[in-house]
């Protein structure tokens, strides 16, 4: 591993993809209470599971109103994803290949055949908003995904490494990326993502994924969090007001969801914790049982990847591997945490 390394960053791509919204937020183009069929009308005819049977058919119902922008920047619309098949809407999201579009239209597209797993706000689950984000990004500004991102937050930051592949030229500085089989008992170089064959990311990809598509290196991804901490500016470059870095850092969602569900595996959930747009926020560090401080922001990667933002004590943290099905033995990312702050004899700015 060296300073130049490139790794995969998976859904640490989507609090970059969520400062793309936030550009386009203080330009006026749209607003968080906004319908999300404003902007895109393939969704206007969803449907929504009501019941889930016992021999696995489900009752539909009619959406009570459209998602909103602020419902697809903190999984609270009622998409799913297709990561896993554990909800039936996730299976499906699996069998239309959505992940696996060639473009981001045909994504909506499919998409837009598949119900909700929820009605719009009433709960929080892991999905695939992220990647629509990166649809209304391209419908907003008639520009390519790629394009918008890099012109407007990789150039100005100097994060030259981060893209959405690496191209034949870097190819030989990405991280070989492994997984535990357990059939051998030994960690082995993955070939599969989530049942997928692993992409070649020297090029260009089919679809640009908002949510899990970059590739950086942990500089690059340092540039983009310091950025962040300092509310919006590096190296003398402004990417965000202020106000739209707090607002990201604002927890949304509902206190009923938060106590009720348990977000993701490696984000728990509850009165302390809660999310922003595209962020976890810490909301109260002690009664969380954190050491970091309030508002403090923050999300991983598939590959184990992990950051986070800590304006309370003034600290970015970044840490990069490339382990499949989590970090394996001791949580590296807990550690990292825990080393950090024992270190911070004077934690505050």
């Amino acid at each position: 591993i060296k300073e130049d390394t490139i790794f995969r960053i998976y859904s640490m791509t989507k609090p970059i993809t969520g400062v793309a919204m936030m550009i386009l937020f203080e330009q006026g183009k749209w607003r968080l209470d906004d319908p999300v069929t404003r902007y895109i009308p393939e969704f206007k005819n969803l449907r929504v599971v009501k019941t889930v049977n016992k021999d696995g058919s489900l009752e539909l119902e009619d959406m009570a109103r459209p998602p909103t922008m602020r419902e697809i920047m903190s999984h609270t619309a009622g998409f799913g994803y297709g990561l896993t098949e554990d909800h039936p809407v996730d299976k499906m999201f699996r069998e239309k290949g959505v992940l696996s579009a060639t473009s981001l239209k045909q994504m909506i597209d499919r998409t837009a055949e598949i119900p909700l797993m929820f009605q719009p706000g009433t709960n929080w689950s892991y999905s695939s908003s992220v990647d629509i984000q990166g649809y209304v990004v391209e419908k907003l500004t008639g520009q390519k995904f790629s394009d918008f991102m890099a012109a407007n937050i990789f150039k100005p930051l100097k994060m030259n490494d981060t893209a959405f592949y690496t191209g034949p030229e870097k190819a030989s500085r990405l991280s070989a990326v492994y997984v535990f089989d357990r059939a051998q008992n030994k960690i082995v170089e993955a070939k599969e993502l989530f049942g997928n064959p692993m992409p070649d990311y020297s090029k260009p990809p089919a679809m640009e994924s908002g949510g899990g598509g970059l590739v950086s290196t942990t500089m690059d991804y340092a540039r983009f969090s310091q950025m962040v901490l300092n509310g919006g500016e590096f190296d003398g470059v402004r990417i965000l007001s202020p106000a739209s870095v707090e607002l990201m850092g604002t927890n949304v969602i509902p206190k009923s969801v938060l106590v009720s569900n348990n977000g993701t595996s490696v984000a728990r959930f509850n009165e302390a914790v809660g999310f922003g747009l595209d962020f976890q926020v810490v909301n109260d560090a002690r009664a969380a049982g954190s050491l970091q401080g309030d508002g403090t922001i923050s999300w991983g990667g598939a590959a184990g990847t992990w950051f986070w933002i800590d304006p309370a004590n003034d600290v970015v943290a970044v840490g990069m591997i490339q382990r499949m099905g989590g970090t394996g033995g001791d949580d590296l990312g807990t550690m990292a945490r825990t080393l950090t702050y024992q270190a911070l004899t004077h934690p505050e700015k």
